[in-house]
C-alpha cells in the first residue's frame, strides 16, 4: 500500500482548545472536516494520549482556530510538540474564552468554531469527537495553512501522536532504494554542501539550504552561524541538542 496517497487528502492546519477545572489546553490539529450542515456539526480526531483529548472528554466543549500561512514555526511547535503538563500553552498568547467556556486562539487565526461534544467514536489511538457548533467567526480573509503548506513549504513535521503521522522510511526521510542510496556511478559535487541538523527532541531537521525565513534566518546560513542561544522552533531545544545528519 503506498501511505503517500494520504498526503493527497486535503487537510488544514488548526489549534483545538478546551478547558476543563480551570485548565485550559489546546494542540495543534489537522485531522478536522465539517460532518453535517443542518445541524452543522464538525468532527476532530485526537490522540487519547494528549492533554485536550483527555479534557475535551470530560468538558464536552472545545473551540478550533483556523490558521493562517503567517503562523511561525514557534508558534506551531507550542501548540503541537509541547504538553500542557509542562507548561500554560496560552502565556502571551492573544485569546479569550469562548460561550462554552472553552479558550479560542486569536493569534494567527482566520475563523474559529466553538462546539458541544454531541457523540465520540473509539478509534484505538484516537478518540473522535462529534461537535455541534454553537458559535462561528471569520476573522480574516487571508490564505488558510494547509496541511501541504506546512509540510512542503515550512518544512514542518508531524508529531507521532498525530492522526495522519507516517514513520519514514530509510535515512533522512527517503525510502529504501532510492536515488542517491548506492549502486551506478555517484556524481561528486565540486563543493561540500552545509551540513544539515537534526534535534535529538523532537526531530526538526535545520537545513541551511532553505534557513527560517519567517524568523529572519536566510537560506544559505549554515547552523554553525546561528546565534548561540538560538532555539529548536518546533520545541525550544538548544543548539546542542542537534545532531550533524551525514552529508
Amino acid at each position: 500500500m503506498n501511505m503517500d496517497a494520504f498526503y493527497k487528502i486535503p487537510c488544514g492546519m488548526y489549534i483545538v482548545s478546551t478547558a476543563h477545572g480551570g485548565k485550559l489546553n489546546g494542540q495543534v490539529v489537522n485531522a478536522i472536516v465539517q460532518v453535517t450542515a443542518t445541524p452543522p456539526k464538525i468532527a476532530v480526531s485526537l490522540n487519547k494520549q494528549n492533554l485536550t483529548c483527555q479534557l475535551c472528554a470530560r468538558s464536552g466543549v472545545f473551540t478550533v482556530s483556523v490558521l493562517d500561512q503567517d503562523a511561525p514555526m514557534t508558534f506551531l511547535g507550542r501548540f503541537g510538540f509541547k504538553s500542557g503538563r509542562d507548561l500554560d500553552k496560552f502565556e502571551g498568547v492573544n485569546h479569550r474564552l469562548g460561550r462554552n467556556g472553552a479558550p479560542i486562539v486569536l493569534d494567527h487565526a482566520l475563523a474559529f468554531f466553538e462546539a458541544e461534544v454531541t457523540s465520540t467514536l473509539d478509534l484505538d489511538t484516537h478518540l473522535l469527537l462529534i461537535g455541534k457548533v454553537t458559535e462561528a467567526e471569520v476573522l480574516s480573509d487571508v490564505e488558510p495553512m494547509s496541511y501541504a503548506f506546512y509540510r512542503d513549504i515550512k518544512k514542518g513535521l508531524t508529531s507521532k501522536l498525530a492522526a495522519t503521522y507516517q514513520a519514514k522510511e530509510g535515512a533522512a526521510g527517503r525510502k529504501p532504494g532510492a536515488a542517491g542510496d548506492g549502486g551506478g556511478r555517484v556524481e561528486v559535487p565540486p563543493l561540500v554542501a552545509p551540513a544539515r541538523y537534526r534535534c535529538n527532541a523532537c526531530g526538526y531537521i535545520y537545513d541551511p539550504a532553505v534557513g527560517i525565513p519567517d524568523a529572519g534566518i536566510k537560506p544559505g546560513t549554515p547552523f554553525e552561524a546561528l546565534p548561540g542561544d538560538w532555539r529548536c522552533p518546533v520545541c525550544g531545544a538548544r543548539k546542542d541538542r542537534f545532531t550533524a545528519l551525514p552529508t
